[in-house]
């Protein structure tokens, strides 16, 4: 198999819908999903795993433990499984999210 490589930006802009995630593949037992991002919230969600948020353009406004933050373009959250967390409204851009 040939090494791929991904515009990720091209892609989220070609998605469907803001927040549904499209997987790109797995690497070992983690998937990689991205998403396109736009001004609406999203509810608060726990999960299992633990989950990497990658903001890859523009930022991520988050709830998370019961703090606001502010993820910009080239930062990432780690979010540790069993952690409530939601989006807040005026997040925007392209987000890759790694969880197993």
């Amino acid at each position: 198999m040939d090494a791929e490589v991904l515009d990720l930006n091209a892609l989220a802009a070609r998605l469907p819908e803001a927040w549904q995630s499209r997987l790109l593949g797995c690497v070992g037992e983690a998937r990689l999903k991205l998403v396109r991002m736009d001004q609406a919230t999203y509810a608060e969600e726990t999960h299992d795993c633990a989950e990497a948020l990658l903001v890859l353009d523009g930022e991520l406004r988050l709830h998370i433990g019961g703090t606001r933050r502010v993820v910009h373009a080239g930062e990432l959250c780690l979010v540790p499984a069993g952690v409530a967390h939601a989006v807040d409204a005026g997040s925007t851009g392209t987000l890759l999210i790694v969880d197993a």
